[in-house]
């Protein structure tokens, strides 16, 4: 028999089922070795910029298999979803929320496309030190450190299977 209480009850947010696979994300881009070893300044924009790396080589994984795009979607939302809070915690307002997520957003994409290029290739280093180090030169140590660890971390996603990969709570095989 039909329940009106059903009729009126809020359905569960399928993006939560990519809840844990968006932690994992976050867990990973604020493991200390990339800002102890590597160099990569320890701010917001250093921190946002981790986040938009290993999110853009997860994407690439859930994108190998076409018959996971819609979890791609979700863990997208939950960036902007995360993106959105994170700023209005620290004091933006509604005004300018819209346009730094959108910006935010914009350059995730930009991020996809540029996070392609082949591990250890000068295309890949060029990304990496105009977006994680602003363009300016890091110290060779920190850098091989982070072109070693995006190799890693690419190697461990390609050994995961995408159906585990969407509902995994971490991402195995990296130092975190």
């Amino acid at each position: 028999m039909f329940s009106l209480r059903n009729l009126f009850r809020p359905q569960p947010d399928p993006r939560e089922a990519r809840r844990p696979l968006w932690n994992a994300v976050v867990a990973t881009a604020r493991a200390p070795h990339w800002y102890a070893a590597g160099g990569v300044p320890d701010t917001l924009d250093g921190r946002f910029d981790m986040v938009s790396l290993v999110l853009a080589l997860v994407l690439h994984r859930i994108d190998d298999d076409p018959a996971h795009a819609r979890a791609g979607v979700e863990l997208t939302e939950l960036f902007v979803t995360d993106m959105d809070g994170q700023m209005r915690q620290i004091g933006f307002g509604d005004m300018v929320v819209g346009k730094q997520i959108g910006r935010m957003v914009g350059a995730l994409g930009g991020r996809l496309g540029v996070y392609r290029a082949a591990d250890g290739s000068d295309e890949l280093r060029a990304a990496l030190v105009r977006n994680l180090w602003r363009g300016n030169e890091p110290d060779a140590a920190g850098l091989a450190h982070v072109m070693a660890e995006v190799a890693k971390l690419r190697a461990a996603l390609a050994a995961t299977p995408v159906a585990e990969l969407v509902v995994a709570d971490r991402l195995g095989g990296v130092a975190e």
